[in-house]
C-alpha cells in the first residue's frame, strides 16, 4: 500500500484545528502499511529514494511522529498509521544555548525541524554508544518516544560546561540543566 506524503499532511492539517502540537496519545488507528520514508542518520527525510524538498512536510510530518514500544517509528493522524524506517534518530540536535533561568543554568538546543528543547525533565539528556564501538551518542528526548542526537557540534559545546562529581560508582562528568546532572561520561 502506497502513501502520498502531500496527502498524509493535508490530512494532518484537517485534523489538527489549533497551533499546538497534534494529540497523538489520542490517535491509534490500526497500522495502514510500511511507507518508503526513511531518515537519513544525517538528519534528510528519503522518499522513494528522492529527499523530501520541501522543509514544511518535513516539519509536518516531525510532529505527527512517534516511536512505539516495539521500537519502530510511525507517522500517525487519527485514521492512519504507517511505519518508516530510521536509520539513528529522527531528528538532530544543534546550537547549544546556556541561559540563566530563576538562578539556575538552563541548556536548551533546537532540531533540524525548528523547535528548541530545554534540557531538563520534559526533554531529558542522555549519552549512550553506539554498539560494538566507544563512540558517544548523545541525544535528547523529544516526546512520543521521539529523539534528536546531538551533532558533533553541539556535543563539543555541551562539553564546555562539564562539571565533575563523584558517585559511589566512581568519578562522572555531566552537565546541568533546571538543576538536574546529566551525566555525559565517566573519569578514569
Amino acid at each position: 500500500m502506497k502513501q502520498n506524503p502531500e496527502k498524509l499532511a493535508e490530512q494532518v492539517k484537517q485534523a489538527v484545528k489549533n497551533p499546538g502540537r497534534p494529540p497523538l496519545e489520542t490517535w491509534n488507528p490500526e497500522l495502514s502499511g510500511d511507507m518508503d520514508l526513511r531518515i537519513a542518520r544525517d538528519g534528510q527525510w528519503i522518499y522513494q529514494g528522492e529527499p523530501l524538498a520541501r522543509e514544511a512536510i518535513v516539519r509536518l510530518f516531525a510532529s505527527i511522529l512517534r516511536r512505539e514500544q516495539d521500537g519502530e517509528h510511525y507517522l500517525v493522524t487519527p485514521v492512519e498509521k504507517w511505519r518508516i524506517q530510521v536509520e539513528d534518530t529522527p531528528l538532530l540536535a544543534h546550537s547549544l544555548e546556556v541561559a540563566s533561568v530563576d538562578g539556575q543554568q538552563a541548556l536548551s538546543l533546537t532540531t533540524n525541524v525548528g523547535e528548541t528543547l530545554v534540557v531538563g525533565q520534559s526533554h531529558p539528556l542522555e549519552v549512550g554508544v553506539y554498539p560494538n564501538t566507544d563512540e558517544p551518542r548523545p541525544i535528547i528526548h523529544v516526546r512520543h518516544g521521539v529523539t534528536a542526537r546531538l551533532v558533533t557540534a553541539a556535543f563539543y559545546d555541551l562539553a564546555e560546561h562539564v562539571e565533575e562529581r563523584e558517585t559511589d560508582a566512581g568519578r562522572v562528568f555531566g552537565v546541568v540543566s533546571q538543576g538536574n546532572f546529566y551525566e555525559i561520561g565517566q573519569g578514569g
